[in-house]
């Protein structure tokens, strides 16, 4: 097997001064970051370097990163897809958002499990569902390269690092330690901190008081909440982030109904499999999957019974697991919204 560093430089030699990129994310601060180094690393090679987000970005640390570190963004729309000679998805594969379907990717770098029944095809190909962060495997490129980061890039990956790894409390491993602590010489921390206290938007503490009026408790010390009609599923991520802090509560699940679709955040201490559990729940009438303390399940509105409430559907579902895994082929797997 080819080691990902002889990957890489071959890969890098292909390259032509009159390509254009767009580098496709689905903006959190591991992808932000991701894409940012990677624009780093194409820019002195390609004529033009764009990101662009297929997700309305509504969370304050999302919004708090791209303005402080001066991330340049566009918004994805289907008929730019011309402008482009080149595509790259990074902490992402092709099967995890529609916008993505039709798209010939030259690039994809992920750390999200790979799904047998969805193989990931491009000439360049970095999938390591074993690092905590996409950002760690860029760092490493950078590295590899020699490119010393900037302090803004450094701040960014940083900052993906920190928010996949849940700074090592929930998942991380030696290389993504490295590549922390090498950025960490070269990032600006009055910036990070300016970031990391960006969680929470005024206008969502009502939320939390339905969060808490509607908390019941699950099997194995978990628990779940629901919030019914909200604007994003970004507001059920801040949600199910806040309740890990919460001592006792091994994991938790928080839903909402985002339009017509149900979408359930999982988050958990790492004492047992989220997206196993996430699977094991939802993945025969949506999808389903994630990470060993982090997940995601979505799934139409239609797939409730009419005289059966979301909240009920949901709970008797985590309560009772076991009748509604699929025993087909693995279902399509979800971003777990990080």
């Amino acid at each position: 097997m080819i080691p990902i560093s002889q990957k890489l430089k071959n890969w890098l030699q292909t390259l032509g001064k009159d390509d254009n990129w767009c580098i496709l994310i689905t903006a959190d601060p591991d992808a932000l970051a991701s894409a940012m180094a990677l624009k780093r690393i194409l820019s002195r090679r390609v004529h033009s370097v764009v990101i662009a987000n297929t997700n309305t970005i509504t969370r304050p640390d999302n919004l708090a990163m791209i303005r402080y570190l001066r991330i340049p963004l566009v918004e994805w729309q289907a008929d730019m897809k011309e402008q482009f000679s080149h595509f790259a998805l990074v902490d992402s594969q092709p099967h995890h958002h529609p916008a993505f379907e039709g798209i010939n990717f030259s690039v994809v770098i992920d750390h999200h499990p790979e799904v047998a029944e969805f193989p990931v095809a491009a000439p360049f190909i970095d999938i390591r569902p074993a690092i905590g962060a996409t950002s760690t495997l860029l760092t490493r490129y950078l590295r590899f390269l020699k490119i010393r980061p900037g302090r803004l890039l450094s701040t960014a990956l940083l900052y993906g690092i920190r928010t996949d790894t849940a700074v090592f409390e929930r998942s991380g491993t030696i290389d993504d330690f490295n590549a922390y602590q090498w950025l960490f010489h070269y990032a600006d921390n009055t910036l990070l901190r300016r970031i990391t206290r960006s969680e929470y938007l005024r206008s969502w503490l009502p939320l939390f008081g339905r969060a808490f009026r509607s908390l019941h408790p699950c099997r194995g010390n978990g628990a779940h909440t629901h919030l019914g009609d909200v604007s994003n599923g970004d507001l059920l991520v801040a949600i199910a982030d806040f309740f890990t802090r919460v001592h006792g509560l091994k994991w938790i699940a928080v839903s909402g109904v985002v339009t017509d679709t149900v979408v359930i955040v999982f988050r958990g201490d790492g004492s047992r499999d989220i997206g196993r559990l996430a699977m094991a729940c939802f993945q025969d009438v949506g999808t389903a999957g994630g990470h060993h303390a982090l997940a995601r399940a979505e799934f139409p509105l239609s797939a409730i019974p009419a005289k059966e409430t979301v909240r009920d559907f949901v709970f008797q579902r985590l309560a009772h697991r076991r009748l509604y895994r699929a025993d087909a082929s693995p279902a399509k797997e979800t971003s777990s919204g990080e």
